[in-house]
């Protein structure tokens, strides 16, 4: 993902050319938060917003900033919550050769740290989400080459298991971008577009080393990282044209 100077040369009229299924709608007012960039997060009590430089968080009841992280950040992404503490994909993108890390934010200390560093990446980490068991980290390209993104599947150790590519038809509808989030939506993976406001549904396929497309959804978030949120049940996300913490519920 481009700075955001960067990213405006990117941003065109128009969205997904697939055809969208009613998927998720805005709820709420959201929240104003100039950190609203990359990424949010929730917990019951707590909302976060990631920026490529730092990681906020926010009292829920009040929308309160409580904290920002302030350890030095080149270029964070995604946000994961795990056991109360926030895990953010970074890279140096668009910077060669690509560097890419898992850092996790502790709220309690305020302290935002190296938790994974991929040795030679094949890619810039975007996003990474843990099943309880698995590790499942994104990596990406761009441009003419955004067809090698590739989603791994690996172990607590970060131990290769699998690794799988995008359906064609979903790397079609990136406009030269990637991937920008992923999470589980039960046994199939949500996946947002760079700036789209569209959701894909892939599946892990049970042979193949290619991800399978189910469906492509409406959603409020023009792109960036989701993230499930605990107290509704919903989804967050960020709309990065007005800074602001966007919430989700599914279309009944």
């Amino acid at each position: 993902m481009f700075s955001l100077l960067l990213l405006t040369a990117f941003f065109v009229e128009g969205g997904s050319k697939l055809a969208l299924e009613p998927g998720w709608q805005v709820v709420g007012e959201g929240l104003k938060s100039e950190h609203a960039t990359q990424a949010s997060a929730a917990t019951e009590k707590h909302l976060f917003a990631v920026s490529n430089t730092t990681v906020a968080v926010y009292d829920r009841a009040t929308g309160k900033l409580l904290a920002t992280s302030k350890e030095k950040a080149e270029h964070l992404n995604s946000a994961f919550v795990w056991k109360e503490k926030v895990y953010c994909a970074h890279s140096n993108y668009p910077k060669k050769p690509e560097t890419s890390e898992i850092r996790v934010y502790d709220p309690e200390m305020n302290k935002l740290t190296v938790f994974h560093d991929f040795k030679d990446p094949p890619g810039s980490l975007v996003w990474n989400v843990h099943d309880g068991k698995n590790w499942w980290c994104c990596f990406a390209h761009y441009q003419e080459d955004n067809a090698k993104t590739m989603l791994i599947k690996m172990t607590d150790e970060f131990k290769e298991i699998q690794r799988w590519t995008f359906p064609k038809k979903v790397v079609n509808d990136w406009d030269k971008m990637s991937a920008s989030g992923g999470i589980w939506d039960g046994d199939s993976l949500l996946v947002s577009h760079h700036h789209y406001k569209v959701l894909y549904r892939l599946k892990v396929p049970k042979d193949g080393k290619e991800l399978e497309f189910v469906e492509a959804l409406q959603c409020p978030f023009p792109g960036q990282g989701i993230a499930a949120d605990p107290k509704t049940g919903g989804l967050v996300g960020i709309d990065r044209g007005t800074r602001k913490i966007v919430f989700a519920e599914k279309v009944k």
